[in-house]
């Protein structure tokens, strides 16, 4: 695995940028909550979407399109998130798995060599 320092760097600020509007756009005391988790989430899947690369090809394009699709699906679960009142387990309930079954997918992506 390599890492592109310059693309990670971009993926690292817009994951900053996404968390502070979190932050901002939530009410309730769970704000910091939101913008930390949702922030974490949003930066592992831009940093193997964006900022790294592989061996072979064929794994960098899975990895890539799976980090972009899970991106998607935080991005949608964290804004949900951001216009509702939740409580702290939900919220690290659903978020956890989500994060969990992202880092099962791309592990066996990575380790069957394709």
């Amino acid at each position: 695995m390599k890492i592109n320092f310059i693309k990670t760097l971009i993926a690292v600020a817009i994951s900053l940028l996404i968390a502070y509007g979190f932050y901002s756009f939530h009410e309730s005391e769970n704000k910091f909550l939101l913008s930390i988790g949702g922030g974490i989430f949003i930066l592992i899947t831009l940093i193997l979407g964006l900022g790294s690369s592989f061996e072979l090809s064929r794994s960098t394009t899975l990895i890539r399109t799976v980090s972009m699709i899970f991106f998607g699906i935080a991005l949608t679960s964290n804004l949900i998130f951001s216009f509702i009142k939740f409580s702290v387990p939900g919220y690290v309930l659903t978020n956890g798995l989500l994060l969990l079954v992202f880092c099962f997918i791309e592990y066996s992506i990575f380790k069957a060599k394709q």
